[in-house]
């Protein structure tokens, strides 16, 4: 299954991409729902800085910051800074994960942010309402980007 979900941000392309690849911004874009932590080895890094190519090991999903409920298997397909990455990945729920996120500097110091999302489901899951709860996880996201980008 795919689903594809763009935004409008108000802020210039490259405060965007440091922001979208940092775990803080990561895991800002999660809360309050959700917290990612990045694998062990490269917990200071960002998305920009880790190996492309390589197996980076787990970072786990933990709901409310505490109660861990999945995990992501990184691995970083591409990188483009500042303008793309595309992540593939194994996680409990999903033989297949990936994420590809897209930012377009647009006039006005605006960045348009696309992100599309593949799964293959691990288990027979209903996949409408899995799309249903993927759309809503990023519309999410994008909410809590915009919020970021209004209050700096």
């Amino acid at each position: 299954m795919r689903v594809t979900r763009s935004v409008g941000v108000a802020a210039p392309l490259a405060e965007v991409w440091d922001r979208v690849t940092a775990p803080a911004g990561i895991n800002d874009e999660l809360a309050p729902f959700l917290t990612m932590t990045m694998p062990a080895r490269w917990r200071a890094e960002t998305i920009a800085t880790v190996p492309v190519g390589e197996h980076l090991g787990r970072a786990h999903l933990r709901l409310a910051g505490l109660v861990p409920v999945e995990y992501d298997d990184l691995f970083l397909v591409a990188v483009a800074a500042p303008t793309m990455f595309h992540e593939r990945s194994e996680m409990v729920t999903a033989r297949v994960w990936e994420h590809r996120r897209e930012l377009v500097a647009l006039a006005d110091e605006y960045t348009r942010v696309t992100d599309e999302v593949t799964m293959v489901p691990r288990f027979p899951l209903p996949g409408r309402r899995v799309r249903v709860l993927i759309d809503a996880l990023f519309a999410h996201r994008h909410r809590r980007l915009q919020a970021w980008a209004h209050s700096r």
